[in-house]
């Protein structure tokens, strides 16, 4: 029955670890998304203001062409004798060239900036579909390995289901135990800030809805969906996947622990939950279960991360107005 539950346990992190590689796709995606959409909006302005250079450079030649420029006038006049006169119109001459210079210029750099923007849409483009492939690879993956999952547990009689869940249950109790006695978890709660308890109430919101892979909310969740939505709600954002929570989120030893912590499963951080305080957490745990409160022990444990808030901006408080402006605008009577 061991050996049933190691594999057990095993398809069920492969299905958890195939979910997280699937999350940071789409995430990837939505950002690859996002920034095709800003080069599409760059390059549509560059083309318009390219369209508009180009017109000012074609008035330009015309005007050169048909000797229509109001430089044709002044040309004629510095062949007058007054010396005066003829500086006054080399000075407008060379502002005429000068705007000239600036025009073609303009266009120059404007056919640049367009055929490099245009390039970065293209790759952009290219990127979206390459990922896109990607994303339906990691999505069959996910479910060649919940089907394995569902394959065994199908074979299993009620018998052995329910022994299973009691095995499950005494090495949690087991597992549990032996962190507190280690003296790694820390002691006495810390109090969690104002941030963390917002949180916290989310998260406790969500028990008793079901894990769905690659969910996050409001009907369904995944684990890491639960634990970014859940500090999403407190005003901070963080990472979408486990794996990216551990690599980018502020570290704190279990000593240290306070409610609103993360705490981060498996040696390849494939799985999250959210710190409660007195040595539980709440999850999204796995394919056919639902959002519920655990010990921190449930599972083994690779560390704790703390999202960092942003200081708020003090509001200034709005002028209080005199009594004696106060009392001047008050109704006077017989008004």
């Amino acid at each position: 029955m061991t050996a049933l539950l190691t594999d057990l346990q095993r398809l069920y992190r492969e299905a958890e670890r195939a979910t997280e590689t699937y999350n940071a796709t789409e995430e990837e995606l939505e950002r690859k998304r996002a920034e095709a959409t800003r080069l599409d909006t760059a390059l549509s302005r560059a083309r318009l203001a390219l369209h508009a250079s180009r017109g000012a450079a074609g008035r330009l030649a015309r005007q050169q062409y048909q000797n229509s420029t109001d430089i044709s006038p002044y040309v004629s006049l510095l062949l007058a004798r007054d010396p005066q006169h003829a500086l006054d119109q080399g000075h407008v001459i060379r502002q005429l060239a000068r705007e000239r210079a600036e025009t073609v210029g303009r266009l120059t750099g404007t056919e640049r900036k367009a055929d490099e923007l245009a390039r970065k849409a293209r790759k952009a483009l290219d990127d979206q579909l390459a990922l896109a492939e990607r994303r339906k690879k990691n999505k069959d993956a996910v479910h060649k390995r919940l089907k394995e999952v569902e394959e065994l547990l199908a074979s299993l009689t009620a018998e052995q289901l329910g022994a299973l869940a009691e095995l499950e249950r005494k090495d949690t109790a087991q597992s549990q135990r032996a962190l507190l006695a280690s003296g790694a978890l820390a002691r006495d709660d810390h109090k969690p800030s104002p941030e963390s308890a917002r949180a916290i109430r989310y998260a406790k919101r969500q028990l008793g809805k079901p894990y769905q892979w690659g969910a996050e909310g409001p009907r369904s969740y995944d684990c890491s969906g639960l634990t970014s939505k859940a500090w999403a709600h407190a005003g901070t954002r963080i990472p979408r996947t486990s794996q990216e929570q551990w690599a980018q989120l502020t570290r704190v030893p279990l000593t240290k622990l306070r409610p609103g912590d993360l705490v981060i499963y498996f040696p390849d951080a494939t799985h999250v939950a959210l710190y409660l305080g007195k040595g539980r957490v709440v999850e999204a745990p796995r394919p056919g279960e639902k959002i519920k409160i655990s010990e921190i022990a449930s599972n083994p444990v690779l560390g704790a991360v703390r999202p960092r808030v942003r200081p708020q901006k003090p509001q200034r408080d709005k002028p209080r107005s005199s009594p004696a402006h106060r009392s001047s605008s008050r109704s006077r009577p017989g008004h």
